[in-house]
C-alpha cells in the first residue's frame, strides 16, 4: 500500500465531456468549497499509508512563445540534482536558438524574443509501503527518459513480475516502452498498432490486481492517471474551481481540509440549508489523460482531460457484469428443489456430529459450482499472500518466522471464516495468523461472540496452526481525536454509517489489542491476557462477498418484488457502484495504519467464476436467512469443514461490533432517536437500502 498525490497549478484544465461518466464541477460555482492546505499537510496524510519512504518531484512546464504555429511547443524540466544537468543542457540549447540569456543561477531570463516564462508546475508525491522486491525503492520513480511514476497497487497478473522484483519498477519499465500519445490530439497514434508498440491504456488494462496510478510521459508531455476497473484502491480528485484553480489527485484527504470544511460534518450542511460542492470526489474508475498545450494568443498552458476505453476484453466483461444464466427454467427449478432437500438432510447429519471433519457427510450433496468457486478463491488468496517472505526481508532485515505476516479482519462470520481457512492452506505453517476483531461492547458484542466460536472451529480443522485472536476493545466516548482523524479518511463520504464503519475498520487494521497466551491452543479465560500489536502488513478483507452472492437484506426484497431478474439487476448495481460506496472509504481507513487491504472476493478471476454460475446456484432467497443467502459461499464453507460458520446469518460490521448502537447513544441519545432523525431529516444522508 502506498500513498500517491499530484498537485497541478498554473494550468487551465478543460475536459472532453463526452468521455466523462460524471461532470466536472463548474469553475464559476459560488458555493464551491475553498480549502487551504499545504503540501506538508498532504504529505502528512500520505505518510500513514507509506511509512517506508516519502518523497516528491516537481515538473515545470514552459510555453515556447517564439513558436510561429497557433498551438505552441511545451517544454519541461524536472526538479532534482540528477535531472538538472540534462534539463539545463536542453534549456541552454533552446536559449541559444531563441536568443535567451541564462543567469549565474541557471535560471532563464526572458528577452524580447521570448524565452518561455515559467507557467505551470506538476508536483508529484509518493509515500511507500514496500511489500515486494529485494531492494528498497523511493517514489516518485523517474527513468532515464524523464518519465515519472507514483503507483499504489499490486500486480498479481497480466504483467510478468519475477519473485525478487518490485512491481512499481517493472510497471515503470513497461510504461516507458509505450507509444507516445499525439500531444496535439491527446489520442493514441495509429502508428502504435503499426509498430506493434504497447499503449499506456493497453498496459494498465492488462494489470490483474488493485491499482491507482499517476504517470508523466515526458516524450508527449502527457499526464496519465486512473484506478482499476473495480476501484479497489482509493484515488480522490479535486477539479479546479474559481475558488481553487488547482487540479489535484490524492489517495486521501488531508486532515486540515476537514477542519476548514463546514460542509463535511456528516451532512449537517444540508440541515442548515447549504448545498456545497465537495472539494474532493472519488475519481470514477478508469484511465484518464491530460495533454498540455499553449495557445499563441496568450501563452497560457492548458490541459485537456480525456477518458480512455479499457483495452482488455475481460475488464469490459467485468464492467458489464452480465451473468450467463439469470432465470431458471422449470426443469432447473425442480432440480433445485430436490437438491435443497438433500442439502437439508446432509446438514442435519453433519450437525449430529459434534466435531465434523473436512470430509463430513454434508459434502456429498455439494454442487460442482461450489467446488469451482473454492478453487478460484484459494488461488486468489494464494496470489495475495505468497510474497510475505520478501517483504519481511525488506522491512525488517530479519526473517521472524513466528510472527504473522498476514492478518484477517475477523468477525467469525461466513466470509472471514472462509478467508482464514484458505489463508491457512496458503501460508507456511511456521507463521502465526492474526485474527483482528473489534468490539464496542466488550465480550458481549455479537462479532466478539462469533469470533470466539469461529477460532475454535478453525483450530479444529487446522490444529497445527497458531491462531491469534486479537481482541480490540474500544470505547467510543474516548475516541474523539480518533473520530476526527477517521472523518478525514472517509472523506468524501459523510454519513454516520460511513463514520461508524470507518472507525471500526481503522481500529481493526491498527491491530492493537489483547491476546490470550498459554501452553495450549484454546481460548481460556484462565490463561494470561497480554497486550499485543499485530505486525502484519497485509490484511485480508471480505469485501465483495455480499454484493456478488446476494448477502444483503435488500437483495431478498428485490427478489420478492422482481424475482430473479430484479435480484440480478440489484446485484449488478451493487457491483457497479462498490468503488464509490465502499472500496475507496475502506482502503483509506485500513491503509492509514501502514497496512495493505487485499480483497480476495474481488479478484478478477473470482468475479468471472461467479458470473459463469447460474444465479439460482449462487443464492436461493426462497430459503431463510443463513441458508439461501450467499448459498454458494455456504457450500464453500462446508467444503472447508466450517459447518458452524456455514449457517451464520449476515451481520454488518457496524452492528456486529455495536459501534452503531454506541454512536446513536452518543450523537442522538438513543437508537430510537437516531432512527427518527434518520427518517425525518436529510442531514445524515443515510441510504435506507443499506440497512
Amino acid at each position: 500500500m502506498c500513498g500517491i498525490a499530484l498537485i497541478i497549478s498554473g494550468i487551465r484544465i478543460c475536459k472532453a465531456s463526452s468521455l466523462f461518466l460524471e461532470s466536472v464541477p463548474p469553475a464559476s460555482s459560488p458555493k464551491a468549497e475553498q480549502l487551504v492546505f499545504s503540501i506538508d499537510d498532504l504529505k502528512a496524510a500520505l505518510r500513514g499509508r507509506g511509512p517506508d519512504s516519502l518523497s516528491s518531484k516537481k515538473v515545470f512546464l514552459y510555453s515556447n512563445t517564439s513558436s510561429t504555429v497557433e498551438e505552441q511547443e511545451i517544454i519541461s524540466f524536472i526538479e532534482g540534482e540528477e535531472e538538472k544537468e540534462r534539463d539545463l543542457a536542453y534549456l541552454q540549447r533552446f536559449e541559444k536558438k531563441n536568443k535567451c540569456l541564462f543567469g549565474a543561477d541557471g535560471e532563464a531570463h526572458e528577452l524580447e524574443n521570448g524565452f518561455p516564462k515559467f507557467a505551470a508546475e506538476l508536483h508529484f508525491v509518493g509515500a511507500t509501503l514496500q511489500l515486494r522486491g529485494i531492494n528498497p525503492i523511493v517514489q516518485p520513480l523517474v527513468d532515464i527518459s524523464g518519465n515519472i511514476l507514483v503507483y499504489n497497487g499490486e500486480i498479481f497478473g497480466g504483467i510478468y513480475i519475477n519473485s525478487d522484483s518490485n512491481d512499481t519498477e517493472i510497471l515503470l519499465q513497461a510504461l516507458g516502452k509505450c507509444c507516445p500519445s499525439n500531444s496535439h490530439l491527446c489520442t493514441i497514434t495509429d502508428s502504435c498498432d503499426e509498430k506493434r508498440q504497447s499503449s499506456i491504456p493497453g498496459v494498465l488494462s492488462a494489470i490483474k490486481g488493485p491499482w491507482a496510478v499517476i504517470y508523466w510521459q515526458e516524450s508527449s508531455k502527457t499526464l496519465w492517471f486512473g484506478r482499476d476497473a473495480i476501484g479497489r484502491r482509493s484515488l480522490l480528485v479535486h477539479w479546479p474551481t474559481l475558488e481553487d484553480g488547482r487540479f489535484m489527485l490524492s489517495s486521501v484527504s488531508p486532515v486540515s481540509s476537514i477542519e476548514q470544511s463546514s460542509g463535511i460534518m456528516l451532512g449537517f450542511e444540508a440541515e442548515n440549508g447549504f448545498n456545497k460542492l465537495k472539494f474532493w470526489e472519488e475519481l470514477p474508475c478508469g484511465i484518464y489523460s491530460i495533454c498540455f498545450g499553449s495557445h499563441k494568443s496568450d501563452g497560457f498552458i492548458f490541459g485537456e482531460v480525456r477518458k480512455h476505453e479499457w483495452k482488455n476484453a475481460m475488464v469490459k466483461e467485468l464492467l458489464d457484469w452480465e451473468r450467463v444464466s439469470v432465470e431458471p427454467k422449470p426443469e432447473d427449478a425442480e432440480l433445485s428443489h430436490c437438491k435443497i432437500a438433500r442439502e437439508q438432510h446432509g446438514m442435519h447429519s453433519a450437525h449430529s456430529n459434534i466435531f465434523p471433519s473436512k470430509s463430513g457427510p454434508a459434502q456429498a450433496s455439494i454442487s460442482g459450482p461450489a467446488k469451482t468457486v473454492l478453487i478460484a478463491l484459494k488461488e486468489s488468496v494464494m496470489r495475495r499472500t505468497s510474497l510475505h517472505t520478501i517483504f519481511q526481508a525488506v522491512t525488517c532485515d530479519i526473517r521472524q518466522e513466528a510472527h504473522a505476516p498476514v492478518a484477517v479482519l475477523f468477525s467469525g462470520g461466513l466470509d472471514s471464516m472462509i478467508l482464514a481457512a484458505l489463508l491457512d492452506e496458503c501460508l507456511d505453517h511456521s507463521y502465526e495468523i492474526d485474527l483482528l476483531n473489534v468490539s464496542f461492547d466488550g465480550q458481549s458484542a455479537p462479532d466478539r461472540i462469533s469470533a470466539k466460536a469461529g477460532v475454535k472451529e478453525l483450530r479444529r480443522i487446522a490444529p497445527s496452526r497458531r491462531w491469534k485472536l486479537v481482541e480490540i476493545d474500544a470505547d467510543l466516548s474516548k475516541l474523539d481525536l480518533e473520530t476526527k482523524h477517521v472523518m478525514s479518511l472517509i472523506n468524501p463520504a459523510n454519513t454516520y454509517m460511513d463514520l461508524n464503519i470507518g472507525i471500526a475498520l481503522w481500529l481493526a487494521a491498527r491491530g492493537s489489542g489483547w491476546v490470550y497466551e498459554g501452553n495450549n491452543n484454546d481460548i481460556d479465560e484462565d490463561l494470561e491476557c497480554v497486550e499485543y500489536k499485530s505486525k502484519a502488513r497485509i490484511v485480508l478483507v471480505g469485501s465483495g462477498a455480499d454484493e456478488q452472492c446476494a448477502g444483503y437484506g435488500r437483495h431478498k426484497t428485490k427478489y420478492r418484488q422482481g424475482s430473479w431478474l430484479g435480484l440480478h439487476e440489484e446485484m449488478k448495481l451493487d457491483m457497479q457502484r462498490i468503488w464509490k460506496r465502499n472500496l475507496g472509504r475502506d482502503d483509506r481507513c485500513i491503509a492509514d495504519n501502514g497496512k495493505e487491504a487485499r480483497f480476495p472476493f474481488l479478484d478478477e478471476d473470482v468475479i468471472r467464476t461467479l458470473l459463469d454460475i447460474p444465479l439460482w446456484e449462487v443464492a436461493n432467497l426462497d430459503q431463510p436467512s443463513g441458508t439461501g443467502d450467499k448459498k454458494i459461499l455456504r457450500e464453500v464453507a462446508q467444503l472447508l469443514g466450517l459447518y458452524e460458520a456455514s449457517v451464520l446469518p449476515k451481520r454488518a460490521i457496524q452492528f456486529g461490533t455495536r459501534i452503531a448502537r454506541e454512536s446513536n447513544r452518543k450523537n442522538f441519545g438513543s437508537n430510537r432517536a437516531a432512527n427518527q432523525a434518520s427518517a425525518g431529516s436529510a442531514a445524515i444522508h443515510m441510504p435506507s437500502n443499506l440497512t
